[in-house]
């Protein structure tokens, strides 16, 4: 469980006031989604019909980190703070640095399924007992440091003020796990001290395990079968081998090995732009499915901000549009790069998660169509699996 100790002496101080707090937070929601792409790259330029494995535990990890958005968010808005996702900043321009992370921490960049794009996921998601003493200097270098810096900056305004003087957000901007649920856990209203600490060692312990174990504790919290936590399901992809009941954090995966092809990927140019790809649209169609993939985040950001600015039930947008993001991100990884250069290269296209604030604009005129069109009751899920944004029209 949570064993935060005081980090003011290393640099990265623990959260003094409730607005300290809810800065931290927002930070958390940033940290979680800024995973998103980069896993995303990863899982979607797999060639179809190989490393099925992988895919798979990418996916996972994915899925648990939309699963810890959510809970920072709830967690914001139990505090009585306002998430931000639809917004530019909130958009990171890759090669990025995790917020509040340490500046010895690499910047994370986008990448096809390779050796170095493993070494960036087991970058994100490495334990905190696995650094013998905490760095000197500012930010954090794990991020269960950094949800420990959390729960012990909350823990002391609750002991200073009272939960009521803390607690103080509506409760109907909570998502609970009527709106979001998947094999990775479910969502949870956050009311009080007892059910943030839950949200905070659910996220703590998905990405790095359980009392310095490989194992997660979706077994404790979710009644699921518990499973090797974000930087042991990655580590497996790496070593080619599953780990076993009896393998520790140190120890290599010693169980059944698990098929890695690394050739089976498109390679991509990680920091390539749309503004690259304009240059040759009439030559390619790439920019083209480059703008509508961005288009389609968009949507998907406005959806999330929507349903935590009060209206949870549009949570179910999220899995359409991401499907959307699926598909358009797998035509593109198929196309080579636009630029001839890069195409000599053996580069092939691939998303680049840009967004501006006129994406974000019409994204939201949409996703109040959407909303509006489907009549929804905030106590239900929304059901529109059938929606993409083909079928319901683009914007521009």
């Amino acid at each position: 469980m949570i064993t935060a100790f005081d980090l003011d002496e290393y640099g990265f101080a623990v959260p003094k006031t409730i607005e300290e707090l809810r800065k931290y937070l927002q930070a958390a929601i940033e940290v979680e989604h800024l995973t998103i792409p980069v896993y995303m790259t990863g899982m979607y330029t797999i060639h179809p019909g190989t490393n099925s494995e992988a895919y798979y535990v990418i996916r996972s990890v994915l899925l648990e980190e939309m699963l810890h958005m959510t809970l920072a968010a709830n967690l914001l808005n139990a505090v009585g703070g306002t998430p931000r996702v639809a917004h530019p900043e909130f958009i990171g321009e890759y090669p990025v640095r995790l917020p509040m992370s340490s500046q010895d921490l690499p910047e994370i960049g986008l990448r096809h399924f390779s050796p170095e794009a493993l070494r960036t996921f087991l970058a994100i998601e490495e334990p905190r007992s696995f650094h013998t003493e905490a760095p000197m200097g500012s930010g954090w270098t794990s991020i269960g440091q950094f949800y420990g810096a959390i729960a012990q900056g909350l823990f002391g305004l609750v002991e200073r003020h009272g939960e009521t003087h803390v607690f103080t957000g509506d409760e109907s901007r909570q998502v609970g796990p009527e709106h979001f649920y998947n094999s990775g856990g479910e969502a949870f209203k956050i009311t009080d001290w007892e059910t943030a600490l839950k949200a905070i060692e659910v996220i703590s312990e998905q990405g790095e395990g359980a009392l310095d174990s490989i194992w997660d504790s979706d077994d404790v919290f979710f009644g699921q079968e518990s499973q090797p936590a974000h930087y042991f399901r990655f580590n497996e992809i790496v070593m080619g081998h599953r780990y076993t009941l009896a393998d520790r954090p140190t120890d290599p995966p010693s169980g059944p090995s698990m098929a890695v092809d690394w050739k089976g990927a498109y390679p991509i140019k990680g920091d390539s732009k749309v503004a690259d790809y304009e240059r040759y649209k009439d030559k390619s169609a790439v920019y083209d499915k480059a703008v509508e993939f961005n288009q389609t985040y968009a949507l998907l950001l406005c959806a999330l901000q929507k349903a935590l600015d009060g209206e949870p039930s549009t949570m179910g947008l999220a899995v359409p549009f991401m499907l959307e993001m699926r598909d358009r991100a797998e035509q593109l990884y198929r196309n080579p790069h636009p630029d001839p250069e890069c195409a000599k290269q053996g580069l092939f296209a691939s998303a680049t998660f840009e967004i501006t604030r006129p994406h974000l604009d019409q994204a939201k005129t949409q996703v109040e169509e959407y909303v509006a069109a489907a009549e929804l009751d905030d106590e239900a899920p929304m059901d529109l699996s059938g929606l993409t944004v083909a079928t319901k029209g683009r914007f521009a």
